[in-house]
């Protein structure tokens, strides 16, 4: 499998990177390896988590996922060749049970830093994430910025400093930013660049057929500064792969379990799904390989984030690599996406 570079370290990560929400909660903790285990094996060296995980979060579970993948004995057998990321959360109303809520200063990021490496078992962090900024702005689907009255503190600098700090203590090899727009990247751009830090070297937003957002102001501000995307959501909750328009998803998929998680599943987005679907069947290939492969290969994706609960679902994702993203795919996508740009910002 293809690998690349990440900004600012002598790291290589595959093109794919196995993302881990599912860990705890959909999958067991016998799933979890055997699925690690596979994809370790075919060539995906890239794994990322959360101290909040698994998905939907809940005071029950959270820290679960970091523990699954610290009871892995393969992580510990070949941890020189594995790269894993992980992510604080930012400051929560909801999430109160984690460390009362609290924002990214400094002494919530020293307990949150050494907790994940506790619970992952490891001396070190390849990348370590803010999961959410710290100021009130549009993030997770929200649309519109909401001009709140008084401007809080983006503790920006505070979470650089503290990034730093870790950094030099070799807790952490790396660091990025996660739900960030343009703004609050050029931020972290120019307090790295005034106060000489290392910077962020990439960005964890969503990213997928359903929503291009991330191109219209960010993958410029990727370009000049040399910031990469880690997409997540490249398959929209999986809606992408096509199973719930074809009545082929089963009880245990995501949106059958939750069907709160509405964001890729309005009538825009149905409509553009069919008409993806459509164009995979043309080209020979499934739906899920057709989505997955248009992010892959975008110029400022440095590792797309993939989920899988089975070895079947890995199978199909790891094998998008396959598929040879040319200029007649693309212009084909982009007709699909002019028709209903954007359904699911």
């Amino acid at each position: 499998m293809e690998k690349r570079l990440l900004r600012n370290t002598n790291i290589e990560v595959s093109c794919l990177c196995l993302g881990t929400m599912t860990f705890g909660e959909q999958n067991t903790l016998k799933e979890s390896h055997e699925i690690m285990d596979y994809a370790l094996d075919h060539g995906v060296n890239f794994f990322d988590t959360a101290e909040m995980y698994p998905i939907p979060p809940n005071e029950q579970t959270h820290f679960r996922t970091e523990e699954y993948i610290g009871k892995w004995s393969t992580f510990h057998q070949r941890r020189s060749e594995i790269i894993m990321a992980t992510k604080i959360i930012g400051p929560s109303s909801f999430m109160t049970y984690i460390r009362n809520g609290s924002p990214c200063i400094k002494t919530s990021m020293r307990e949150a830093v050494t907790g994940s490496l506790q619970r992952l078992k490891t001396d070190y962090i390849d990348l370590y994430q803010i999961h959410w900024p710290a100021r009130m702005t549009n993030f997770f689907g929200q649309m519109e910025y909401p001009y709140p009255d008084k401007l809080n503190n983006d503790q920006i600098l505070e979470t650089l400093q503290s990034f730093e700090e870790i950094k030099k203590e070799g807790l952490i090899r790396s660091y990025g930013i996660s739900n960030e727009t343009p703004w609050g990247m050029m931020k972290y751009q120019e307090l790295s660049r005034s106060n000489n830090f290392t910077g962020i070297s990439t960005i964890q937003n969503p990213y997928n057929l359903l929503n291009r957002t991330f191109e219209i102001g960010m993958s410029e501000v990727c370009h000049r500064e040399g910031v990469q995307l880690l997409p997540y959501s490249p398959l929209g909750f999986g809606v992408l792969t096509g199973k719930y328009i074809n009545n082929t998803s089963s009880p245990k998929d995501r949106l059958n379990r939750w069907p709160d998680y509405k964001r890729y599943s309005n009538e825009h987005a149905i409509k553009s799904t069919e008409m993806y679907l459509k164009l995979a069947q043309k080209l020979g290939v499934s739906l899920t390989q057709l989505a997955l492969e248009f992010v892959t290969s975008r110029p400022f994706v440095v590792s797309n984030i993939i989920g899988a609960t089975s070895i079947e679902q890995l199978k199909e994702n790891i094998e998008s690599t396959k598929l040879q993203m040319n200029e007649e795919i693309f212009e084909a996508i982009n007709q699909i996406h002019q028709f209903h740009p954007n359904p699911s910002p």
